[in-house]
């Protein structure tokens, strides 16, 4: 059907009939030639070119009532393992349902064709469209809560193994919950405003409808919290991970770096010694020319000077053991 046509049937005063008007990431140029057949606001049409980051309802009343819906899509990439977010903007009046998709949206074809199934909605009007596109979107985000609790599960199996996990990839699934989270529970207040009857475009036969669709948006907006809930706990649990992780190899490090101190501190005195006696000043020559003068002088005097450091760090080391590690007073 050409815009012209579908723009005739809905100004025409007779018939009750509407008109269903998709459109998929138009530029500005089709948003407007759309604006000017069916007298959108030009808020509402500046709002549809842009992505939102909380979803929306508005009302606005010029020569017809006219209400403007945006809804934040999701979808989870299993291959990257992310989340996708895309828009869904609806312009509703009496005589015509406008939907704009930008991003990654949900097909709204499955939702057109499960509502040509029931001609009691359909009898609704353009209320019965708008609760088949927030049906199929909400029924969408099941799929993303499924993905983010098997990302979840498997970082918490990794931090409470005692290994540590990449903090990076913690944080990145923290801020899909906390997106996800700004697409969900926004839409509460709404739909409950649309199931007590709240806009004038959902008659009484779809409250009941539109029941059922809050009541699973609340489910997933459970979900969303609980996510959001662990993977702050796991952020925490692998911060302290890491740290443990670090306190061990400073201590191996510590440890290395006593024993090459005290390594250092016994051979300063043999190579002070050894230093000595290797000045070729003719007494030192003439004076330690003897098998017994080497044995005593040289090598007594090397073994005499280990031992003795040797000695005197280790009770110096056992004296101070029971201090760092005493009670205190009251302890």
């Amino acid at each position: 059907m050409e815009l012209d046509r579908a723009a005739a049937i809905c100004t025409a005063d007779a018939g009750d009939g509407f008109v269903w008007l998709g459109v998929v990431e138009p530029g500005p140029e089709e948003l407007e030639e759309i604006q000017e057949r069916f007298g959108l606001h030009d808020l509402a049409v500046e709002d549809a070119q842009s992505f939102h980051l909380r979803p929306k309802v508005e009302q606005y009343e010029d020569d017809e009532k006219v209400l403007f819906v945006v809804l934040r899509t999701a979808r989870y990439d299993d291959e990257r393992e992310e989340v996708d977010f895309g828009e869904v903007s609806v312009f509703l009046s009496d005589r015509f349902v406008i939907t704009v998709r930008q991003g990654v949206a949900s097909d709204l074809h499955g939702a057109r064709l499960r509502l040509e199934r029931r001609p009691e909605l359909l009898a609704e009007g353009p209320g019965g469209v708008l609760w088949a596109i927030l049906d199929k979107v909400v029924d969408d985000y099941a799929p993303v809560v499924e993905g983010l609790e098997r990302d979840i599960e498997e970082v918490e199996k990794t931090v409470f193994s005692g290994a540590a996990a990449p903090t990076e990839r913690i944080y990145l699934l923290r801020r899909e919950a906390t997106d996800f989270y700004r697409a969900v529970h926004p839409l509460l207040g709404p739909l409950d405003g649309m199931e007590r009857g709240a806009y004038d475009v959902v008659g009484p036969g779809l409250r009941h409808f539109f029941r059922d669709v809050v009541d699973h948006l609340k489910l997933v907006d459970e979900e969303v919290v609980a996510q959001r809930d662990l993977l702050a706990i796991i952020l925490q649990a692998n911060m302290a991970v890491v740290s443990v992780a670090q306190n061990e190899i400073s201590v191996r490090q510590n440890e290395t770096a006593r024993q090459l101190t005290l390594i250092a501190t016994i051979f300063l005195p043999l190579t002070f010694i050894t230093g000595f006696f290797g000045q070729n000043f003719g007494w030192l020559v003439e004076h330690t020319s003897s098998f017994w003068a080497f044995a005593l002088i040289g090598v007594g005097s090397l073994a005499i000077s280990a031992f003795v450091l040797y000695f005197g760090i280790t009770r110096y080391q056992e004296h101070q053991a029971p201090l760092s590690g005493g009670r205190g007073p009251g302890g």
